[in-house]
């Protein structure tokens, strides 16, 4: 994966505008979490193979993480902290957000096929 480049990554987006896609939806704090607080909760959603049409896509915003929203007829999905992405396939895009220690915090995943498990 690469840091994310704004304009690169939108005109990707754009490419899967208006057609039915599966999307990856992923948020941890991952169990690592409580290993330096016996406080903490461990937190995640997992949403994978969501076959969606979106008529907008959306990245914003600046220096090391970056939100990318995709607006369907009745909602959103985004995805919140991500900084590094990737073109599979050239049907496949895969965006994550990793903290400073390398581990997974969200993921993002579009594909023109589904996603296999």
């Amino acid at each position: 994966m690469k840091s994310i480049e704004m304009e690169k990554v939108q005109e990707q987006l754009d490419r899967f505008t208006n057609k039915a896609v599966y999307v990856h939806v992923e948020t941890t704090n991952g169990a690592y979490a409580s290993h330096f607080d016996d406080k903490a909760y461990n937190v995640g959603a997992y949403v994978r193979n969501a076959e969606v049409t979106f008529h907008q896509a959306k990245i914003v915003g600046s220096g090391n993480a970056y939100r990318v929203g995709l607006k369907m007829e009745k909602g959103w999905i985004y995805a919140e902290g991500l900084t590094d992405w990737v073109m599979q396939e050239e049907s496949k895009m895969l965006m994550a957000g990793h903290d400073r220690e390398g581990r997974l915090m969200v993921a993002l995943q579009i594909s023109e096929t589904p996603f296999s498990y």
